[in-house]
């Protein structure tokens, strides 16, 4: 199959990667010059996995407005702050037919993926899959190869062998892709992940498995994940995963998958962009209200990950 990864970063690269890896034609998109300028000066991306055996792997990256393929599918792995400008860049060569596939986090990249995709051409997703984009060109595989997991759903609920057949790929990829039914009960097992170990972990700057071994860890997991499934008990929407089961696998992720691995908002604090938590705990929170629920502790963990922002400019202004 032919895939054209729209937003190629940390985790865009290595799921292009790895698809190429398997004899898939694969072209990457980013509009951020100095990944692109970095990728063309070396003839392609140096991958490591886990900090070990960095070498070159030769791929094809475009600018939005110099792209002319013509993929079966989109995999669209841009930061929720970016994604409207790179959907309205890209948008001249869009073509009926062409299949979105989304593993973005947080809520609300549905919505627009939507102006430009028939949702009976929407597969959306949550991958449990830590990346890191050392630099510009050069990106580290967290983990051993096939670690981590993944779930993809049809947007229509009806998975089409179109479907059938990304997880056939995927599989073979080393993605451990599960495919569900399930459309917002899904996107919500990465939310209440991120809204747990993102934020707390990035506020202070602890690799995830240091955060997970300390004492208060529990509590805190345990506080903000009640509060998650209250909000969708208030919202009527059912997760894929039980209260349980959602706290099961902050713990065996932290602990036994990534204990090593700095989270992706601390990534973004740490680089002085904007982190993605209005889409994940400000999301929650949002749902809460419009359901007559008020999640506070995430409402607070939204303005504390902010703080770290300011925090994170004044300190690196010095």
């Amino acid at each position: 199959m032919h895939y054209t990864v729209l937003g190629s970063g940390a985790m865009g690269l290595r799921f292009g990667v790895l698809l190429q890896e398997t004899g898939q034609q694969v072209d990457f998109v980013d509009d951020w010059d100095p990944q692109v300028e970095a990728i063309k000066k070396q003839g392609g991306v140096y991958v490591t996995r886990d900090g070990q055996n960095r070498h070159l792997v030769n791929i094809n990256i475009s600018y939005p407005e110099d792209y002319t393929g013509k993929p079966d599918a989109y995999i669209i792995m841009c930061k929720q702050m970016g994604l409207q400008e790179m959907l309205t860049r890209c948008a001249h060569f869009f073509q009926e037919g062409q299949y979105a596939i989304t593993l973005m986090n947080g809520m609300g990249h549905i919505e627009k993926i939507n102006q430009y995709f028939d949702p009976k051409y929407v597969i959306a997703g949550t991958a449990m899959i830590g990346t890191v984009l050392t630099k510009p060109g050069e990106v580290d595989f967290i983990g051993k190869k096939h670690a981590g997991s993944l779930h993809l759903v049809n947007q229509t609920e009806k998975p089409d062998d179109f479907t059938h057949k990304v997880i056939d790929e995927w599989d073979a990829a080393g993605t451990n892709p599960g495919l569900t039914t399930n459309f917002i009960g899904t996107l919500l097992t990465k939310v209440i992940y991120n809204s747990v170990v993102n934020t707390l972990s990035s506020m202070f700057r602890l690799r995830q498995g240091q955060f997970i071994s300390a004492d208060v860890a529990p509590t805190l997991v345990d506080k903000l994940v009640k509060e998650a499934y209250e909000v969708f008990d208030a919202a009527g929407i059912k997760p894929i995963q039980t209260k349980e089961e959602a706290t099961e696998l902050i713990y065996h992720e932290t602990r036994d998958l990534t204990p090593n691995h700095y989270s992706s908002m601390f990534q973004d604090i740490r680089k002085n962009r904007p982190t993605e938590v209005d889409y994940i705990n400000g999301y929650l929170y949002d749902l809460g209200q419009k359901n007559g629920y008020n999640a506070v502790t995430h409402d607070f963990l939204r303005d504390v990950v902010h703080l770290a922002e300011h925090a994170n400019n004044i300190l690196n202004a010095k």
